[in-house]
């Protein structure tokens, strides 16, 4: 079966906050023949993962690389990279992710009114304007 994993699946599975649910979700997540993880699912995860349960950027980057590092997971890991990069810069992930996707479908400059969103994608090399 191939599926594609909510973002509570992927919370359940990582934070294991409730013991029959968590198990549900890493039998799902390990016996699906495939596991597509949808750059919304993940920025969701990291954005409840950073304000709900307090954890720390490193922590949190590891937790999504070792979701990646599973043979049957599949991702956009340039949009993983760019949200990684971003927020151990001090950016929100979600920014990164924005930043890269805009890129790949044509956009030239990112424009937001998040001052630390804009200093982070200059300083990563992207067009980026703060309106104001």
């Amino acid at each position: 079966m191939k599926i594609i994993a909510d973002t509570n699946v992927l919370l359940r599975a990582v934070i294991e906050d409730d013991a029959e649910q968590s198990r549900v979700a890493r039998l799902a997540l390990s016996s699906a023949k495939q596991v597509v993880l949808s750059r919304h699912a993940l920025c969701e995860m990291v954005w409840v993962l950073s304000r709900s349960y307090k954890l720390p950027k490193d922590e949190i980057s590891r937790t999504i690389l070792g979701l990646l590092d599973a043979e049957n997971v599949i991702a956009d890991h340039g949009a993983v990279e760019a949200g990684l990069k971003a927020m151990e810069a001090g950016a929100d992930f979600a920014d990164g992710v924005i930043v890269h996707e805009g890129r790949w479908l044509g956009g030239e400059i990112f424009v937001s009114f998040d001052k630390k969103a804009v200093s982070v994608a200059s300083e990563q090399g992207q067009k980026a304007r703060l309106l104001a």
